[in-house]
């Protein structure tokens, strides 16, 4: 509990060869992208502009996801809050996310506020769960020890709570992102926006082969982010907490 409390640096990645090997494999699917768009007589351009523009739209998702869901979590996580906020948390989870499209629509038109609304909705839940499991686990000798320690506040929160939560938001991350890759395309589609990987598949659909490529180019990005980034921080994170 002492290490975990002080910070204990771990590294990431393992060796040079190891952080080496994860540089070259993130680049293969954009080598794949490429020669994608040779093969297609798609110009390149075109194509790593729309996959730049979908991830911004996710990636600023995310990241107002994040912090909110591990803001909730922090908040609700225990005490009568917990009681009477978790409830309604699960059953806003179990809502389904789709049926405000219509409402975001008509509130923010085909605009990518409306794409990361809706994607912040998608991510939240996964995200705001893994964390708020991470902080219910915790052992009870542990806040005894920082109890003991006098520690409150912002202290309380940055040498306890978010060493503690930090692999509940990488696992939430994971499947948050997991959920998230697959409503972006749908919903760019749905709601109509210019550019992005939902206007190129809408503009490729009836080209199958086109089709099949990018959906396997998105595919091999998506793998290669969890397999070299996530799954490392999550093996990271674990041992975190048990140093």
């Amino acid at each position: 509990m002492r290490h975990m409390i002080a910070r204990k640096r771990v590294v990431i990645y393992q060796s040079r060869r190891h952080l080496l090997a994860v540089v070259l494999f993130l680049l293969a699917p954009f080598l794949f992208l490429t020669f994608f768009s040779q093969i297609a007589h798609i110009a390149v351009s075109r194509l790593y502009s729309d996959l730049g523009i979908s991830m911004f739209r996710l990636i600023g998702a995310y990241v107002i996801a994040l912090i909110l869901g591990w803001t909730l979590a922090i908040g609700f996580y225990k005490g009568k809050r917990s009681m009477v906020a978790l409830p309604v948390f699960d059953v806003l989870q179990s809502f389904p996310t789709f049926a405000i499209l219509p409402l975001a629509s008509a509130a923010f038109g085909a605009t990518n506020t409306n794409v990361i609304f809706f994607l912040v909705l998608t991510i939240l839940w996964p995200v705001f769960f893994s964390i708020l499991s991470s902080l219910k686990l915790m052992r009870h000798d542990w806040e005894e020890a920082v109890e003991m320690a006098g520690w409150r506040g912002f202290e309380y929160v940055k040498r306890f709570l978010w060493p503690i939560s930090v692999p509940g938001l990488i696992t939430g991350s994971i499947i948050g992102l997991g959920e998230g890759w697959g409503a972006l395309v749908a919903t760019e589609i749905i709601v109509g926006v210019r550019m992005g990987l939902g206007d190129f598949f809408s503009s490729y659909s009836h080209n199958a082969s086109i089709t099949f490529f990018g959906i396997l180019g998105l595919l091999t990005l998506i793998f290669s982010i969890n397999k070299l980034v996530w799954t490392p921080l999550l093996d990271w994170s674990h041992r975190i907490t048990e140093e």
